[in-house]
């Protein structure tokens, strides 16, 4: 037998720390190679697991912008599809009567496959999931309460915990949050209608961009210098988070009515200084419906606004605390490079 055939085993050093050498007797494989193939597997099997979880984000995404798409279309078909405003009269007590039904069905169909690919994935697991489903319980018993002792004007409890959850969990969170609850309170308030789908709409689209502002702010305050951070306290800096919670929270007050009213507004005949018409430039469009909404709906939109920074002062910084403490529980990562070093 030549040199390069002799079999290989494994020699300790002195120290007993298991280094590899060549020598004759032995036919077992030096244990270095077994552990960097089981590393590689492991590392590869990693990299399948990235690959899996990017196809389900992509999914994922997928359906949120379908179903955005759908909520706006069925938002502005009618400017197009109204020719007259004859035809605005005559089925001006029917505002979606007829496909509403198709809008919510589609949408509620969304919203389960939204769940079931979240379910699979890590941006929402199952323990968020069931979360969400809690949290949509007490939005809706909130919007219970509202409905047997009614707030002033257009006040509801149910959009703060919209924009929290949003905020802190995240811009899909917000969506489902804002859909599920109005879907569920709408049930039990008996609020079910042609104007369901376009509640929900709004609501989801409102804890979507609060998602998009916890992004905002989470990237400003690691761009302040270390110095400042460390310098500033956790209470002090949830003060100041504050801020553009409230500020958002005055711009939805008046933006949820703005958009809801325009889920009826082409088929509303009145005043023609304040009504639809085709034919209508878009300038002429924005100058009427401006001049429809400070009319009708401002000052009701004015307490929505002024009732978002009630709730928020009174609840916003607790309830913010619960979030986050639920969000370090429920929501964590693994690498799989650092799982497959820390296995070997």
């Amino acid at each position: 037998m030549t040199t390069n055939e002799v079999p290989v085993r494994r020699i300790l050093s002195p120290a007993g720390q298991g280094k590899v050498g060549i020598a004759p007797g032995d036919t077992s494989q030096p244990d270095l190679v077994k552990l960097s193939k089981r590393a590689s597997q492991k590392v590869h099997g990693g990299s399948s697991s990235a690959s899996r979880n990017a196809l389900q984000r992509a999914l994922s995404v997928s359906i949120y912008a379908l179903a955005t798409l759908i909520g706006l279309t069925a938002f502005i078909y009618p400017f197009f599809t109204l020719s007259s405003q004859a035809s605005v009269s005559a089925s001006q007590q029917m505002a979606h009567g007829s496909d509403s039904p198709l809008v919510l069905a589609l949408l509620i169909g969304l919203c389960l496959a939204a769940l079931a690919v979240e379910a699979q994935g890590q941006a929402l697991n199952a323990k968020l999931i069931a979360l969400l489903g809690i949290l949509v319980a007490i939005n809706s018993a909130l919007r219970l309460a509202e409905a047997v002792v009614r707030g002033p004007g257009g006040f509801s409890p149910v959009f703060m915990l919209i924009i929290l959850c949003g905020y802190v969990f995240g811009s899909r969170f917000g969506f489902l949050m804002g859909i599920l609850t109005l879907l569920v309170s709408g049930i039990i308030t008996g609020g079910v209608g042609p104007w369901l789908p376009y509640q929900m709409f709004t609501a989801g689209w409102m804890g979507m961009s609060a998602g998009w502002l916890g992004q905002v702010v989470a990237m400003l305050s690691r761009m302040l210098p270390k110095r400042l951070t460390s310098q500033t306290s956790a209470s002090r800096a949830s003060r100041l988070e504050l801020g553009p919670l409230l500020v958002y929270g005055v711009w939805w007050g008046f933006l949820y009515g703005a958009v809801m009213n325009l889920w009826f507004w082409p088929f509303q005949a009145g005043d023609p200084a304040q009504s639809w018409q085709a034919g209508l430039t878009f300038v002429q469009g924005v100058q009427r419906y401006a001049a429809f909404y400070l009319a009708t709906s401002f000052v009701w939109d004015a307490f929505a606004a002024v009732g978002n920074i009630a709730m928020l002062v009174l609840f916003g910084l607790p309830t913010l605390k619960v979030l986050r403490r639920f969000k370090d529980r429920f929501l964590f990562t693994v690498d799989s490079h650092e799982l497959a070093l820390e296995g070997t």
